[in-house]
């Protein structure tokens, strides 16, 4: 064989070193969808031997900057978000991320979160001409209605379009998502998709001492939620899906795990119900494999994250098609969905279930089988082509503008 080829071949592919500013209103330990995706993209970066620099709020008066050879962090000033607890909505910092980027220049600049902090970033890395890619997260519009501002919804389409279409690129989850922002006038729209840690959630994690804990015997059904207790989340529907499930099969227990404003309304309404607050790690990925069938009715996702760790663990999954479900889960096969916003489907859907322990196992055995496959390396990796793709065209529209220059003065 020609040395050459040998070479081509047996070598590993060298890969560009990039220097990538991330900017976020969230981030781990904050407990969120957002904040876990941006956690997992900036490990799989540093793996990959880029240079993150890594801009947020302070989240607490103690919060200090963690450095490592490969990230570097720099905190800036937040505000408490409104029925958000525990979370900061970054204040304007233009002049300051101006002065940084000068500083030390990013090859790319990721924004995650389109808050004031968010805009900051944008129009700072457009002055220096920097090319940016926006992540769509989370859907404010529909947001709007659960939370007495539906009137604003246009100015919140508005606002959002102005944002994303500043960017080089916008990246969203589904192609549902690509779909509905393609009809309020987005531009150059890419789906990157999320994974699951499959090394935490998976059904060996199924615990008999917590189910007895909850008193629950092992032939009973654990209808399982969790996630934020809030209006967005249809939490009304998943009790009245589960009222219905008890009414076909006695034996099921509610147990919902996870936090937020209605959290005690609920719980006062609710006391046959099991409520764990918030988990993670191995006690979220324990609750969750504990449990049979999973509810999950909210129409606001993006993506869903609960949905595809509830997949992992082997549980029934129960939820509508749209968000993760619409792209993962095959009606009958590996869970159960219903059309969006068809309520009495959803209702039929999860009682369905409720007699059949050995259906709940089969699909969920088919859910665990298909989570397997979506791995977090895979996702990273379009996540990278995408950050060199806008660095490289970058550098060479810097080339070609400098050129000019450089024949003037030479």
């Amino acid at each position: 064989m020609d040395a050459a080829v040998l070479t081509c071949q047996t070598l590993p592919s060298i890969r560009p070193q990039l220097r990538i500013a991330v900017v976020t209103e969230t981030y781990p330990p904050e407990v969120n969808g957002v904040a876990m995706t941006l956690g997992r993209l900036v490990n799989g970066l540093q793996v990959r031997n880029h240079q993150v620099q890594l801009i947020r709020p302070r989240q607490n008066a103690g919060d200090q900057p963690q450095p490592t050879a490969t990230l570097s962090e720099h905190l800036q000033q937040g505000i408490a978000l409104p029925r958000y607890e525990g979370l900061k909505m970054g204040l304007p910092a233009k002049a300051a991320l101006t002065r940084l980027w000068t500083r030390q220049r990013p090859d790319v600049v990721q924004i995650a979160t389109e808050g004031p902090l968010g805009w900051s970033a944008l129009a700072a890395a457009n002055k220096l001409r920097l090319p940016v890619a926006s992540d769509f997260h989370t859907n404010f519009h529909s947001y709007s209605s659960h939370y007495g501002f539906g009137l604003l919804r246009r100015a919140i389409v508005a606002y959002l379009r102005k944002f994303h279409n500043k960017a080089a690129v916008t990246l969203v989850p589904t192609e549902g998502i690509r779909r509905e922002l393609l009809g309020y006038g987005y531009d150059n729209i890419e789906i990157i998709g999320r994974g699951v840690d499959t090394q935490l959630f998976h059904p060996g994690r199924r615990d008999a001492a917590l189910r007895a804990q909850w008193g629950v015997r092992e032939d009973e059904t654990v209808v399982l939620y969790v996630g934020r207790l809030a209006a967005e989340k249809n939490m009304a529907l998943v009790f009245r899906a589960f009222d219905a499930m008890r009414e076909a099969n006695p034996a099921c227990r509610m147990v919902l795990v996870g936090d937020g404003p209605e959290r005690a309304s609920w719980q006062a309404k609710r006391r046959d119900a099991i409520f764990c607050g918030t988990r993670i790690g191995e006690s979220l990925a324990a609750h969750y494999a504990s449990g049979d069938v999973f509810l999950f009715p909210s129409l606001t996702e993006t993506w869903g994250n609960v949905t595809i760790e509830a997949m992992a663990s082997g549980l029934a999954v129960v939820a509508y098609d749209c968000a993760a479900a619409e792209e993962v889960i095959r009606n009958g096969e590996n869970g159960l969905k219903a059309p969006p916003e068809d309520e009495s489907g959803f209702i039929s859907q999860a009682v369905s279930l409720a007699p059949h322990p050995e259906l709940q196992r089969r699909l969920g055995t088919a859910a665990a089988a298909r989570a397997a496959h979506l791995s977090w390396d895979a996702i990273i990796d379009s996540f990278e082509r995408v950050l060199l793709r806008l660095a490289q065209s970058q550098s060479a529209t810097d080339d070609a503008a400098d050129w000019p220059t450089v024949a003037r003065t030479g």
